[in-house]
């Protein structure tokens, strides 16, 4: 094992022993972040352990994070040797701040370590075990075999990792999908951590689709009956479809074999231009298919439908937003309903329905500030009697009540956000394995949890 590998590992440790023996300030903030993030997880150990080493990098003590207060503190640390930028503690330690979680599936075995792929963007590495103790434990692992775990950078070659580490062996598609579904809610951000051009692109398609949104509905809120709705949700899909298939040269007007004959292409190529965009690649094949038999079946856009709850639903509120993505409530004209009414207290199901908004995750931030903004009166008086807090004042105190109730007052990536090609695949993939497997006199309505 080289040199530099084993004072990363010296460095790494010096560094946990520093966070988890601080006291004040960085402890609080330490407390703060694993109290957050152990909320959306399992709460194990190696999810603790990686908890941990993200806050390392992640973590806030002021506008510092916990490394750079190692850096400022540590009294033993090298320079730059001056022959390269890259030499010296200093400078390996500041570099960690590129470090991520990720799920890697080991794509090659090396005698001192591995190659990996990231799951979530495609992008390869070379990792070793910063310890021959950590290598040891993993001799075992094979090519194809899956891997939760945290890397830091040590040169421009290779990066390393010591524990925490979860072996998940090899996976089929069905359960990849569902494990990398976890991953999106458990490191939400660490999903695209290493492909900064991935997010950009996964947030403004969150913001294209709220303007199509728009464009379609006539405003970034509409009420209707849950089965009008659904129908209408589907006419969007299909719209939206039908752009992107334009923008990318295909006619949905024709069948496959025509824009095949037409373009001079063959049609497996305009299945790949499809799937490309967005498709289904199931839907795709099976186009093809019919195109075989009848020549006349038109590129159509996979069925969209809300969940059998809100199809069934009275009212169903649809709110779009550029960050916050699509919501759909079935409760949305109710709470409006109370907070119109000049004693909303009277109105039946008033508690409960407070206590939903509260404690439902479904319920976000956002809305609750919508509600704020159209009635800040009603809203402060109807939470100062729910509450019994006759002092609570909405415009200091509600971010501080949502907060209270574990909702986050920035936005996630929302499930509308674009994927990239590889994963939309894979999880297209998972589906037809499942339904492969179903038996064929039974129905089963269970999905995998995974990207959409």
């Amino acid at each position: 094992m080289d040199a530099i590998l084993e004072r990363s590992h010296q460095l790494k440790q010096a560094l946990v022993d520093f966070v988890l023996d601080a006291e004040g300030e960085l402890a609080e903030a330490l407390e703060t972040y694993a109290a957050e993030h152990l909320r959306r997880g399992s709460g194990d150990s190696s999810q603790q352990d990686l908890i941990i080493d993200s806050f390392l990098v992640e973590g806030k003590v002021g506008d510092k994070s916990p490394l750079e207060l190692f850096i400022e503190n540590a009294e033993d640390l090298s320079e730059s040797d001056g022959q390269s930028p890259a030499s010296g503690d200093r400078n390996l330690l500041k570099n960690w701040h590129r470090s991520f979680i990720g799920l890697f599936a080991i794509t090659n075995i090396l005698p001192d370590g591995f190659e990996f792929t990231n799951w979530l963007t495609d992008k390869h590495y070379i990792v070793k075990p910063s310890d021959t103790q950590t290598l040891e434990k993993l001799s075992r692992l094979k090519v194809g075999e899956i891997l939760l775990t945290h890397i830091f950078p040590i040169n421009n070659s290779y990066w390393m990792f010591s524990s925490p580490y979860t072996i998940m062996g090899k996976l089929g598609k069905p359960k990849l999908a569902v494990a990398i579904g976890n991953f999106k809610e458990n490191y939400k951000n660490n999903l695209y951590s290493d492909a900064p051009e991935l997010l950009e692109e996964a947030w403004q398609s969150v913001e294209q689709y709220h303007q199509q949104f728009i464009d379609f509905f006539g405003s970034d809120e509409i009420t209707l009956p849950g089965y009008q709705l659904n129908k209408k949700i589907a006419e969007f899909q299909e719209l939206i479809t039908e752009k992107r298939l334009a923008e990318a040269g295909i006619d949905s007007s024709k069948s496959l074999a025509e824009m095949a004959e037409e373009a001079g292409v063959s049609e497996a190529e305009i299945q790949t231009a499809a799937k490309e965009i967005g498709a289904d690649s199931n839907v795709v094949s099976q186009i093809f298919k019919d195109n075989k038999s009848t020549g006349k079946t038109k590129m159509v856009m996979p069925k969209v439908d809300l969940p059998a709850e809100l199809r069934k639903a009275e009212q169903v509120t649809a709110l779009s937003h550029p960050r916050w993505g699509q919501m759909f409530l079935p409760t949305y004209s109710r709470m409006q309903a109370i907070l119109s009414d000049e004693d909303g207290q009277n109105i039946e199901g008033n508690e409960k329905l407070i206590r939903h908004y509260l404690e439902d995750k479904s319920i976000n931030a956002f809305i609750w500030h919508r509600l704020a903004q159209k009635y800040p009166i009603q809203l402060e008086k109807l939470l100062q009697d729910f509450l019994q807090r006759p002092e609570f004042n909405l415009a200091n105190d509600l971010d501080l009540l949502l907060q209270e109730f574990d909702k986050p007052i920035e936005p996630d990536l929302p499930e509308i956000a674009s994927v990239p090609i590889h994963l939309h695949n894979l999880f297209q993939e998972a589906i037809a394995d499942v339904n492969k497997s179903k038996p064929k006199n039974k129905v089963q309505k269970k999905s995998v949890k995974g990207f959409k």
